[in-house]
């Protein structure tokens, strides 16, 4: 009973150290060969960002469509930029549009945490509903941005969720305790007018975000048996992102000094992913 327990948490703690922040800085030396690679294969990214702005914006365009059908908040009037895609319906069949609705009309696919194929993986995220092609955004990791140089060390205790970039950004994609309050507070201090800068909704665990996309802090390490088909991507959102769209973006800066632009990392896919395969990353392969 003892060693099922321990090789339960030794597999967890396989999976999950690479993203651990105190375990990332002890062991920053034995891993040098490995960043190296990273860095030298990170020069040039994937997909440009502006094909990663492409998609968002073709699919918050939906979901801002479809609340406005859904809730009838907003006049027509107050959404010039509606009248784009016009030739798109908001509602399937007379039934108001979910988020799998909005994600498989923009985006032709539909992603969905279930239980992970790995043995004691916990969580992991699926293609749920058609095909994502190679080069395609297919998850965003959400989460409170911090610098450098701003602290998280609370945050981290016992965080599997610390994401770090290549230039020490880190990003806290954990939907619970106090980084969950960290985020609900920042995003409440954001507040431009009546426009929302970021979404909360993805802190809700047991349910679907606002933005399906939200859900990339569960895709699993690769393994051998399982290789990646998804890699981490750097994108840092525009000035010029429409203020009516960031409300479908589930990161937040931690401080209101960054003059930075926002930091966000999506998953993009190396190759194509069918229905029902899960996504699985390298957790040391980041493209700046």
């Amino acid at each position: 009973m003892l060693k099922t327990a321990l090789k339960r948490y030794q597999a967890i703690w396989k999976s999950y150290r690479h993203r651990f922040v105190p375990w990332v800085a002890l062991n920053l030396s034995k891993n040098e060969k490995t960043l190296r690679k990273v860095t030298e294969r990170s020069k040039d990214k994937l997909v440009p960002d502006s094909e990663v702005s492409q998609s968002l914006l073709k699919l918050f365009r939906v979901l801002l469509r479809m609340h406005w059908a859904n809730h009838g908040e907003l006049r027509a009037a107050q959404l010039p930029f509606l009248r784009q895609d016009t030739s798109e319906e908001d509602q399937c069949g007379g039934i108001p549009m979910c988020g799998d609705d909005a994600m498989l009309q923009s985006l032709g696919f539909c992603v969905d945490r279930k239980p992970s194929t790995l043995p004691f993986a916990g969580t992991g995220v699926f293609v749920t509903k058609g095909v994502v092609p190679k080069g395609t955004t297919v998850a965003m990791y959400p989460g409170t941005v911090y610098q450098a140089y701003e602290p998280i060390l609370l945050q981290s205790i016992r965080n599997p969720f610390v994401f770090r970039c290549i230039d020490g950004v880190l990003i806290d994609g954990n939907d619970k305790g106090i980084s969950k309050m960290v985020f609900r507070s920042c995003s409440g201090r954001d507040i431009v007018g009546p426009f929302m800068m970021s979404d909360t909704s993805w802190l809700t665990s047991n349910a679907t975000p606002q933005n399906p996309l939200a859900v990339g802090q569960y895709v699993n390490n690769c393994s051998n048996d399982w290789p990646a088909n998804v890699c981490y991507q750097e994108y840092d959102v525009p000035e010029k992102f429409p203020i009516e769209l960031r409300q479908f973006l589930p990161n937040v800066n931690y401080s209101m000094a960054t003059q930075r632009p926002l930091r966000c990392v999506v998953l993009v896919s190396l190759r194509d992913i069918t229905a029902g395969e899960e996504l699985f990353s390298n957790y040391f392969t980041i493209v700046h």
